[in-house]
């Protein structure tokens, strides 16, 4: 099943909830193939602000902006710090989303993100925060003791 990348999983910090293991868990239902994951369909589908900044950033919660490149202090400290880590432990920049977004729109971001993390096997897609593909490589995944983090 090859799915496809969507503005709407796409959350104002730039976190593209299509690559993430929690919305991929849900997807595949791996909780039914004895995974013990978290499930997530996504911040602006679940109509959340953001997942990691909201608690910290007014803008965000006064809906005063829809993603955070437009605000005048792009990028904060605090979406900084959350970038650090994405990019040291899970390969993606959520500042390098954004400012893909703005520069090219989000129907090229999409395009880009789904040559980026489509699995070589299968055309399914790759968990940003483990590297395995949910849809081939789901005995892998049971075997990690480790299930949100890069081999």
């Amino acid at each position: 099943m090859l799915f496809r990348m969507k503005p709407e999983q796409i959350g104002p910090c730039g976190m593209n909830c299509g690559i993430c293991s929690s919305h991929l868990a849900l997807t595949h239902d791996v909780k039914q193939k004895g995974i013990k994951m978290s499930y997530c369909a996504g911040c602006r589908i679940r109509n959340k602000k953001c997942a990691f900044l909201k608690k910290r950033c007014e803008t965000l919660r006064n809906n005063t902006i829809q993603y955070c490149f437009e605000c005048k202090g792009f990028p904060c400290k605090n979406l900084q710090g959350l970038d650090k880590r994405y990019r040291t432990l899970f390969r993606m920049s959520m500042i390098d989303n954004l400012e893909t977004i703005k520069k090219e729109g989000m129907k090229n971001f999409l395009n880009q993100q789904k040559k980026q993390w489509a699995c070589p096997k299968c055309g399914g897609t790759v968990s940003c925060h483990n590297g395995i593909c949910f849809q081939c490589e789901v005995d892998k995944l049971a075997k990690k003791k480790q299930l949100y983090r890069w081999e």
